[in-house]
């Protein structure tokens, strides 16, 4: 530096050499302050989106306790039980004896039984393979037979307090069961088994002397157990139990009840396993019920010594024998054409109850069965008065299989959800979630749920979470949409058209273009209070439709679709408006100067170089206000947007509610599971903001390309 330069920049007041490297340093300083600012502004940003979707994807899937009002597979047994006993040519009795003669008299019969009674007329009986497995002790045991099955008995833990005796012949039922039940013709079980049931027993009895005959046992239940329960009796008796047994065979069923509902018996034997519904009856009736496995049984299929046709049956002829099937050469072709005569025991019998289980309930799930197997289902378990109002909303006869499935789903089987959990806690405390499950709702069963689902989609609002859905909202949320951006878009361009093409920069411009900047930053709900006055009230034979002779009586009023799409329209005007002045600003001035001198008009010029260059900027603008509209709440809520609304929109006329209103009602209500279909409808809404975001944004980079 010369000095005569080094003068100028001390009479200058420039820094230089160490002071100037100072201040740069110190701007860089700021700089990178500022900049990491912004960085830290962008991840704190990010993190916070992060936890907004988390939480709600959270809520939105989880485990749930769904309580059916009637389960839907004793709905499918009842069916099937009543299609079979109701036969003409089917006799039933609890009595296995005469079943077991009745089918070795004749040669056209088949039945089943439990394999102790057909081995007592073995002789005359002769039993089918099934699957071309026939019932042997290793078959059964391995699960191999497909009709195999456990043999209980069920006391309660208040029995086995309240009764020792009962306790002390439960204990020797475990220890001499394996000596005795071969002779009555049952498997035994694997010894682990009866050490369980031993560890079982004795932590549900409490200690205590046996009261004798001061109070009897009383048993009761299945006809199955009944032989082997009864050889244990006599057995416990003649080793010196001074007491009095009462033992009776009326089911398993019945068995339940007693033990249960009736509290008249101290022991049930069963076929079956206890369902849900009979568990949760003992708990109404205070007993926890006990379950100890004592042995194996094979439902025998059995027919006539006489009869020399059949020797194995596989399950779906099973099911056509016990249905559809008169003759026998409707189940096999080439075996005789005679009718078939069936012996089977009592709706009361467990063994009823695993036939149909086994051969026709695991084969044909609820949503499998004919619309004629569901309509008489709805209609045996429905009022006279309720059907003949669903009746005359649609004929049944006029219903198909999905629609008569919906109705049996929604007016019988009525699942309830009676507790719900989100996805962390269902991942990560599952156990925990089971055993509270059990304890609090034992006829519940627990399901991995997703609130977000086609039928969520689909349905109509509900007052049961279960059934709620957002078509409505949906539908309501598009109808509104449109109508802002067929307002808003064409109003704000061409404001912003006039504004910065047309009108002189004066006095007045000025004034409007504050106004505009103000109205931008005004709070919605003050667009709702202004939407009330005039698009409800003033410009109500418009927004209602009663102007072109297209009033909803329903809707009379204003609030439709039309007044909640102007009313968002006029929120996001401003903000469309002066996204379009920026974007035009920028249009290099050479554009309009080079379209002058071509001999163009003024609105050619703005047609053809203008907008096509400013459309980038007027999509952007355009993206902003639509997905400030699409989550606005407060306005539609002024304006009176339906909070409980079940009728699809079909014009801009209709009654309405949009989705965020939706959410906020939702999230008002008390019961936990509306608060998870507010997160799947929150997804909803945001997969729907991005779509018609992303549209935008396709079109503003196609054209920006151009």
């Amino acid at each position: 530096m010369t000095t005569q330069t080094k003068a100028e920049a001390k009479t200058s007041g420039m820094p230089e050499g160490e002071e100037l490297r100072r201040q740069i340093q110190q701007r860089k300083n700021r700089g990178q302050i500022w900049f990491s600012l912004f960085q830290l502004s962008l991840i704190i940003a990010i993190i916070a989106l992060i936890i907004l979707l988390s939480n709600i994807i959270n809520q939105t899937f989880g485990l749930s306790a769904v309580e059916n009002k009637i389960d839907p597979e004793s709905l499918v047994q009842a069916a099937f039980e009543k299609t079979i006993v109701g036969r003409t040519d089917t006799t039933t009795s609890e009595d296995d004896a005469t079943l077991s003669q009745s089918i070795a008299a004749n040669p056209n019969a088949i039945g089943f039984l439990g394999y102790a009674y057909y081995r007592e007329k073995a002789d005359a009986l002769r039993v089918l393979a099934v699957e071309n497995v026939e019932p042997t002790e290793e078959t059964v045991t391995d699960n191999s037979y497909p009709l195999s099955r456990p043999l209980f008995v069920y006391t309660s833990q208040e029995t086995l307090k309240e009764k020792p005796q009962a306790a002390e012949f439960l204990n020797y039922y475990l220890d001499t069961v394996d000596s005795v039940i071969g002779e009555v013709g049952y498997f035994p079980v694997d010894q682990a088994t009866l050490d369980a049931a031993r560890a079982t027993l004795a932590a549900a009895t409490a200690a205590g002397d046996s009261e004798g005959e001061d109070n009897p046992i009383a048993i009761s239940g299945s006809s199955t157990v009944y032989p082997l329960t009864a050889a244990i009796v006599e057995s416990f008796q003649a080793a010196g139990y001074p007491g009095a047994i009462t033992l009776e065979s009326v089911g398993t069923k019945a068995g339940y009840a007693a033990l249960c509902a009736d509290r008249t018996a101290d022991i049930a034997n069963a076929s079956r396993r206890m369902t849900r519904q009979e568990a949760a009856a003992c708990s109404k009736n205070r007993r926890t019920p006990v379950e100890i496995q004592v042995g194996a049984d094979a439902l025998a299929l059995v027919v006539s010594q006489e009869n020399d046709w059949a020797q194995d049956l596989t399950l779906n002829e099973i099911q056509k024998l016990f249905t559809v099937a008169q003759n026998w050469s409707d189940v096999r072709e080439g075996w005789p054409d005679e009718p078939i005569e069936r012996f089977i025991p009592s709706l009361e019998s467990g063994t009823l109850d695993f036939f149909v289980e086994k051969v026709y309930v695991d084969s044909y799930p609820l949503e499998e069965m004919p619309a004629a197997s569901l309509k008489a289902m709805l209609l045996a378990n429905i009022s006279t008065g309720r059907a003949r109002a669903l009746e005359a909303q649609q004929p049944f006869d006029e219903r198909n299989q999905a629609q008569m499935l919906e109705l049996v789903r929604t007016e019988v089987v009525q699942p309830r959800v009676v507790a719900s959990w989100n996805a962390l806690p269902s991942l990560f405390n599952r156990s925990e979630i089971e055993a509270r499950t059990l304890d609090d709702n034992p006829e519940a069963e627990l399901h991995w749920k997703s609130w977000l689902s086609w039928e969520f989609l689909t349905s109509t609002q509900s007052s049961v979470p279960e059934y709620a859905g957002i078509r409505t909202a949906f539908l309501g949320t598009l109808w509104v949409m449109a109508i802002v951006i067929l307002f808003s878009v064409p109003v704000g361009v061409g404001a912003a058209i006039y504004l910065e093409e047309y009108s002189k920069h004066g006095r007045i411009n000025d004034i409007l273009q504050t106004n505009i900047d103000n109205l931008a930053g005004v709070p919605s709900i003050i667009y709702g209070i202004l939407g009330l006055t005039i698009f409800v009230r003033v410009l109500e034979p418009i927004t209602s439709g009663k102007a072109f002779g297209l009033a909803d009586p329903t809707t009379a009023n204003g609030r439709t679709i039309l007044a909640a799409g102007l009313t968002l329209g006029l929120l996001v005007l401003p903000i469309i408006i002066i996204n379009a002045q920026e974007a035009i600003r920028a249009v290099p001035q050479a554009y309009r100067e080079a379209g002058y001198g071509m001999g163009g008009t003024r609105w050619q010029v703005i047609r053809s170089h203008v907008l096509p260059s400013a459309l980038p900027g007027i999509l952007t603008g355009t993206i902003l206000g639509i997905s400030r509209a699409i989550g606005e709440t407060a306005p539609v809520v002024v304006i009176g947007a339906s909070t409980f609304i079940t009728v699809d929109p079909n014009g801009p006329f209709s009654k309405f509610t949009v989705l965020p209103m939706q959410i906020f009602q939702w999230t008002t209500r008390p019961q936990p599971e509306f608060r998870h279909i507010a997160a799947a409808a929150s997804i909803v809404l945001l997969i729907l903001m991005f779509t018609l975001n992303g549209t935008a944004i396709y079109m503003r980079n196609r054209y920006s390309r151009k």
